[in-house]
């Protein structure tokens, strides 16, 4: 459950940026999107994991 509060916090930090990419054109604020969102993928991979291996073990 600690990683899917982290991935809540990671969504709700990179907020700003996507507004200032979206709507002001900021490239930068697209580049610090872009990486949060790799960071994202890692992290959705980790709980994926640790679902499957959760859900197998209970077998």
């Amino acid at each position: 459950m600690e990683k899917f509060s982290k991935v809540k916090e990671v969504i709700a930090a990179i907020e700003a940026d996507a507004e200032k990419f979206y709507n002001g054109g900021n490239a930068a604020a697209g580049t610090r999107v872009r990486k949060a969102m790799q960071d994202l993928k890692g992290l959705a991979q980790e709980i994926r994991t640790e679902v499957t291996e959760k859900k197998n073990s209970g077998k």
